[in-house]
């Protein structure tokens, strides 16, 4: 195994926590607090491809 990069470590992490959230906002019937969660794993995982692209392109990975 290689160096590990801890920016995509973070990333997966909020995003599972966002995961986390939606679950949790399901059990409470919180229609909000889906919608605000999904909207943040969206965001979580776009800023995650978009750093990976960036990386590739500068030949970090």
């Amino acid at each position: 195994m290689k160096n590990i990069k801890w920016v995509f470590v973070l990333f997966s992490l909020l995003a599972l926590l966002s995961m986390f959230a939606i679950g949790i906002s399901v059990g409470l019937r919180s229609v909000p607090g889906i919608l605000a969660s999904i909207l943040l794993l969206i965001v979580v995982m776009g800023f995650g491809f978009k750093t990976k692209k960036k990386m590739r392109d500068q030949g970090l990975l």
